[in-house]
């Protein structure tokens, strides 16, 4: 009899700071598991739901300190001082979002890769990532590192004004929270581990403890999983 289809379900928002502290974990299941990793961004920082950076500086700061403390992720001053200080600085992930979609339409496997790409450029390079000329500089250089070329300028203009992109990400985010919602999950980051007819939600220290801890989870769900079936 074969084993059980292994399918994970990663949900997120580009500015999400506990996604970034799961960024080990997801790189991991990214490489180790590359055709049953699905991105479902939340928008949670999007449209709607983004805010003036500057009502957010101090908690965002807060976080990024607690989170550097428990898990060793790296936040810069240059992210505190370009990023979170800037005055005309907006909290919205809407540009990045569409970039994870637009490069998962030419490769599923540029979207965690773009992600993680994304939150280096805004922690640790202090980018300013609600930017859609940085968004596209980062996901140009990305592409052409994978093989793709992707013109920046392009790019830019793609991110800010084309309607079917918009369209396309505002579906996908619909998706994910109505994903959510099936699975009385709040918040991101989620990892939903399904083996079979078998799943669970990874979050918490299973994505916030690395490579080993979250290899560690998915491996226990997919022997409960087999146990089952």
């Amino acid at each position: 009899m074969d084993a059980p289809a292994l399918k994970l379900d990663y949900f997120f928002d580009p500015f999400c700071g506990w996604c970034y502290a799961s960024a080990p974990a997801l790189k991991a299941v990214a490489e180790t598991f590359p055709d049953a990793l699905m991105m479902h961004p939340s928008g949670l920082f999007a449209g709607a739901g983004a805010r003036p950076m500057a009502a957010m500086a101090e908690h965002s700061w807060r976080n990024a300190t607690r989170i550097a403390e428990l898990t060793g992720q790296i936040y810069t001053s240059q992210y505190r001082d370009q990023v979170l200080r800037n005055p005309h600085g907006a909290l919205d992930s809407i540009f990045a979002t569409r970039a994870i979609v637009a490069l998962g339409e030419i490769d599923s496997t540029l979207e965690p890769a773009l992600l993680h790409a994304l939150q280096t450029a805004r922690y640790v390079d202090g980018r300013d990532t609600a930017d859609a000329s940085v968004v596209a500089g980062v996901a140009a250089k990305l592409s052409e590192a994978h093989g793709q070329s992707l013109a920046e300028d392009a790019l830019t203009d793609k991110l800010a004004d084309d309607e079917r992109l918009a369209s396309i990400t505002r579906d996908r985010m619909r998706e994910t929270l109505a994903m959510m919602q099936k699975l009385s999950a709040s918040g991101v980051p989620q990892l939903l581990v399904t083996v079979g007819n078998h799943r669970e939600v990874i979050q918490d220290s299973g994505l916030y403890g690395g490579t080993e801890m979250v290899m560690k989870v998915i491996k226990s769900v997919t022997n409960q999983a087999l146990l089952i079936h």
